[in-house]
């Protein structure tokens, strides 16, 4: 049976009203090579049950169980199941905006719990109740920035993660300036006469090399330009690093996936948004606060709501809409599983094991280290092959060997970007190093 929804006459008047002759058309954009060359070799129609047989063995040809290596932003660590347990409860699953706060008190209470946490960890005096995904958190920081400043140049450092200065650089299409300043020996080389004084100064900590920055060439760059200073953490290194608050930073952001949230193929995601008190009115999007009600009693409240539908239009800090609840409350059920002991062994044991691994590489014929900063737990290294190359037979090995560095980094064209965390185990560490020393020696 054709469960199609369209009937030829849909498609004949969508046709129509495009200018194509027929549903071909749709596709010749696409390059050849990705286009299917004649039927589809469909099986017969068969019942659910055989559908589902069919679709079960075929997903039994997948390749499972690589051993992920890959960061760049989303991160292979241990998730415990009492994220799942509890997040997947139906009071959270099925909560949206809270519009009825007084009737919403759990989500509430979850969410200023969320809060709290990032206030914590950042070292920063408030926090909202999150945001799409960390680039969205950066480009809502730097729109804050412009704001306050009534500036319409922006700093940015170039180690700070590609994907986020792509998400800048669109939203700074009308009428902002971005400037980049270089990576150096895999820092941030600042450049105090880049032009005219910026309304903010963003850079990665650590950065997209696995680098960890100097807050006070950032932080002080800033302060002499009167422009305010942007951290894009990685939030599960904050165990081991200094945080940005104690390090004179305006504003955090950061892609909060590693906290409760599985990598899922790059999404949902959650945006971690920190601030300074002074800055608390342009934050983008909700801020949950706790009072006490007539009775006494303690209860949770939508402090502000900055956004357009909730005051008049002219006022709003920002179009943000919605937040990421679940994404947030799942964040917080694993900082509250990990406590603040639980994320310094986190980030230590990745260490540890980074520094492990990036040693063994390094003695490898052919293989060095691309540059002698800082890291914590994610480093780049330069190969003698097609990094392409080498993730491909990598992944033959039963290993994903992490991301190619040439596109975003045309100075390092033989640069990979490796990522360990705590899951990695001693064996598999070998076993990469193992790997990538046959990968090389065939190259």
């Amino acid at each position: 049976m054709d469960f199609t929804p369209h009937t030829d006459a849909d498609v004949a008047r969508l046709l129509s009203a495009v200018g194509l002759a027929d549903p071909v058309g749709l596709f010749a954009h696409l390059p050849a090579e990705v286009l299917v060359d004649g039927d589809l070799d469909l099986p017969a129609p068969l019942s659910e049950a055989e559908v589902m047989d069919l679709v079960d063995g075929l997903a039994a040809k997948n390749r499972v169980g690589l051993v992920c290596f890959a960061g760049g932003g989303i991160y292979d660590h241990h998730l415990p199941p009492v994220v799942r347990a509890l997040t997947m409860r139906p009071e959270f699953v099925t909560a949206y905006t809270p519009y009825q706060a007084e009737a919403s008190q759990g989500v509430l209470q979850a969410l200023y719990e969320y809060q709290s946490m990032i206030c914590e960890i950042t070292g920063m005096e408030v926090a909202n109740a999150s945001l799409y995904d960390g680039a969205t958190a950066a480009v809502e920081a730097m729109n804050l920035a412009i704001a306050a400043t009534r500036r319409d140049v922006v700093w940015v450092s170039r180690g700070l993660s590609p994907r986020i200065r792509e998400a800048l650089a669109t939203f700074a299409a009308v009428g902002v300036e971005i400037v980049e300043h270089p990576v150096v020996g895999g820092r941030t080389a600042w450049a105090a006469d880049a032009g005219p004084p910026p309304a903010a100064v963003i850079f990665g900590q650590p950065n997209y090399l696995g680098a960890v920055e100097d807050y006070a060439a950032a932080v002080g760059l800033a302060r002499d330009t009167g422009a305010l200073a942007i951290a894009s953490v990685d939030p599960m290194t904050l165990g081991v690093l200094r945080t940005p608050g104690d390090a004179g930073c305006d504003l955090v952001v950061a892609e909060g996936q590693p906290f409760g949230n599985p990598m899922s193929y790059g999404g949902p995601l959650v945006g971690v948004f920190a601030a300074r008190l002074d800055l608390v009115r342009r934050i983008p999007g909700r801020l949950i606060g706790r009072t006490v009600d007539a009775d006494g009693r303690v209860a949770y409240a939508m402090t502000l709501r900055t956004r357009e539908q909730d005051i008049r239009r002219e006022k709003a800090s920002s179009n943000i809409c919605t937040n990421q609840t679940l994404n947030a409350i799942g964040a917080a059920v694993h900082l509250g599983w990990l406590g603040p002991g639980g994320l310094r062994a986190v980030g230590e044991q990745s260490h540890h094991k980074a520094r492990y691994l990036a040693k063994r590489l390094d003695q490898l014929p052919g293989v060095q280290l691309a540059n002698d900063a800082p890291f914590v737990r994610e480093f780049a290294v330069l190969l003698p092959l097609d990094p392409h190359q080498a993730v491909l037979a990598m992944a033959e090995r039963g290993i994903l060997a992490g991301i190619p560095l040439s596109a975003d980094y045309p100075d390092l064209p033989g640069g990979l970007l490796v990522a360990v965390t705590e899951r990695r185990t001693r064996a598999e560490l070998d076993r990469y190093a193992d790997a990538l020393k046959e990968v090389v020696a065939n190259a």
